[in-house]
């Protein structure tokens, strides 16, 4: 199905959405323990169960007013309701933790196997947004390849010596800025390969 264009700040609101809501309702009930059949849950869980519906309907509309979803998204989505279900199942918070170092490690992996073949992934994806020749596609890709993977070595100390308070604030906050800050500073300093349009 063709794309449709969509209100950027409507589009924004439903990708982001849902991860300041989780945000939100793990400060509100953190503290609290919630028993079903017999079964304790912590708060955090609680949040995570209440996050992946909302993460659900947010790209259920936006697929509607948009008419597409990338694959990023649609990954990211699946791993969320992957390890959202473990985390349920084990009443183990450590497999949504842990779902963010994979994701990322993912990540890196893919880019990494195209660039062992001499490509680019990236630049299948944002060619049509970011005009930019061959080297400096390879180059951001190298480059990314390192980030996602330091990332993803970030969030494993992060979650195994951390609070889960400070963890929750890592991952709604931090690293999406990181992770913005990165890819701006990259197309700062990859000026030379972008292609101008044409008159």
């Amino acid at each position: 199905m063709a794309g449709k264009q969509i209100n950027p700040i409507l589009k924004q609101v439903l990708e982001l959405g849902p991860t300041l809501v989780f945000f939100l309702i793990y400060l509100r009930i953190k503290e609290n323990t919630y028993t079903f059949g017999g079964t304790d849950y912590s708060g955090f869980i609680v949040a995570t169960l209440v996050f992946v519906p909302i993460l659900l309907v947010s790209m259920a509309i936006l697929w509607k007013l948009s008419g597409k979803l990338s694959r990023m998204q649609v990954f990211t989505a699946f791993m969320v309701i992957f390890f959202g279900g473990l985390t349920a199942y084990f009443n183990d918070e450590r497999f949504f933790k842990m779902k963010t170092s994979i994701v990322y490690g993912v990540f890196a992996a893919i880019l990494g196997i195209g660039l062992l073949r001499g490509q680019s992934y990236l630049r299948y994806i944002m060619e049509d947004c970011l005009p930019m020749e061959k080297e400096g596609w390879m180059i951001l890709t190298r480059r990314l390849v390192a980030m996602f993977g330091a990332m993803a070595l970030a969030n494993e100390y992060i979650w195994r010596t951390q609070t889960t308070e400070l963890w929750v604030k890592l991952e709604t906050f931090a690293f999406p800025v990181v992770l913005f800050l990165f890819l701006w500073s990259q197309i700062v300093l990859l000026q030379k390969y972008l292609i101008e349009p044409e008159a």
